[in-house]
């Protein structure tokens, strides 16, 4: 019941950021411009992602509440998809492309809304000792929600289906979730915070458990945006695919399958050896993928090392929640904090900014090096928090 608003959202972002926004971006502005118009979008979406769960996860912490947010946030949500939707379907051009924006902004409002008062149960309700488990769980349900996103976007290149039928789809995967979660979590399960003052955000980042844990959820999330929005355009220009939606697609359910394989195991895993030596693995296992893809000397190759790489990021995935439980440093302010260690994952998507700029600028140059630079960035962006996750402390004893 607490992990179904996850497989929901899971599937809302996985269509709509890897397989629907790019092929509509290039419908509205053309080949030429799509990096960067497309980076450009999700920077502006970041800068409401990177404001709105801080502030009503604090507000959601001063009446105790969750639920209530995560109602209006949902229904702000539909309505951007709603924009989005009309805007593809009926207008063109720079014209739909600003009414497009408007809708993305309304969902990243929406979502952003709902996930810093949601995220705050997780920490409340789970005791510490069975965080890994629970976050291998809510794992499985994200990759297994991704995996479906993959499967709906096959489906859609496949039968020549109108890129509306994909805004429906996320409606509905959203809303049906979002209404478990409420009813099936009811206020009063949530114990209240016990006593004692919570840490004034200003002295948020000289706790150091959460000052690593952030540093390092940044890197990883930016090896992630640096290479996700452009992995449709990846297809069609070094693998030379024909159907760039449909080649995407099952390159993304490759990654998926792999990380619903693995993040149940990671997270059982990092409740008997510690989150830290799961992080090493999955981030080594990420960049190494990411670099050999620039290699591949075909799909099938390219196939192979998306499954790879979803072993790490599953990996990742199970431990991630876990990870971030750990590191809240006061009881009184769960919503807050996980809003704001919720920036650690949606400020990144700045990077799709310049990353865009710079892929269409390499590839100006010849020979895919705007692929080169982008996919090799991402590799020392996943290597290093790697090397910095070593900081994080282990509070899993003390929180016990």
């Amino acid at each position: 019941m607490l992990s179904a608003f996850w497989f929901g959202s899971a599937f809302h972002w996985l269509l709509l950021l890897t397989i629907l926004m790019p092929t509509n971006v290039v419908g509205f502005v053309g080949e030429s411009q799509k990096g960067t118009y497309l980076g450009a979008l999700t920077a502006i979406g970041a800068i409401i992602a990177l404001v709105v769960p801080p502030l009503v996860g604090a507000h959601s912490d001063r009446t105790g509440r969750r639920l209530p947010y995560l109602k209006l946030g949902v229904g702000v949500n539909l309505g951007g998809l709603a924009v989005m939707g009309v805007a593809v379907a009926t207008l063109g051009g720079m014209t739909g492309f600003w009414v497009y924006l408007l809708g993305f902004l309304l969902v990243q409002l929406g979502n952003n809304y709902a996930t810093a008062p949601y995220s705050a149960l997780i920490p409340q309700l789970v005791p510490p000792e069975l965080r890994g488990r629970y976050s291998g769980i809510m794992g499985m349900l994200q990759a297994t929600a991704q995996l479906l996103g993959a499967v709906a976007g096959i489906a859609i290149g496949q039968l020549g289906l109108p890129q509306v039928v994909g805004f429906v789809l996320i409606a509905l995967t959203l809303v049906v979730p979002a209404v478990i979660t409420m009813r099936g979590v009811p206020e009063g399960d949530a114990p209240p915070a016990r006593t004692g003052e919570s840490m004034p955000w200003t002295q948020l980042f000289t706790f150091k458990p959460f000052l690593w844990v952030f540093i390092t959820r940044v890197l990883f999330a930016l090896g992630q945006y640096s290479v996700q929005p452009f992995l449709q355009y990846y297809a069609g220009d070094v693998l030379r695919q024909r159907n760039e939606v449909l080649s995407s697609s099952l390159m993304l359910a490759c990654i998926i399958v792999a990380s619903i394989l693995s993040a149940v195991v990671g997270g059982q895993l990092s409740d008997r050896v510690g989150r830290k030596p799961v992080i090493y693995v999955a981030g080594t296992t990420m960049a190494v993928a990411a670099l050999l893809l620039l290699l591949a000397p075909s799909f099938a190759v390219a196939l192979a090392l998306s499954v790879a790489f979803g072993l790490g990021f599953g990996a990742f995935t199970s431990v991630d929640w876990a990870l971030g439980s750990d590191a809240m440093p006061s009881e009184k302010s769960y919503a807050r904090d996980m809003g704001i260690w919720h920036v650690a994952f949606v400020a990144p998507q700045f990077v799709g900014l310049p990353q865009g700029q710079l892929l269409d600028w390499g590839n100006a140059q010849g020979g895919n090096l705007g692929y080169t630079l982008v996919f090799g960035i991402a590799a020392a962006f996943f290597l290093l928090g790697v090397i910095l996750v070593r900081n994080v402390p282990d509070t899993r004893k003390a929180a016990a």
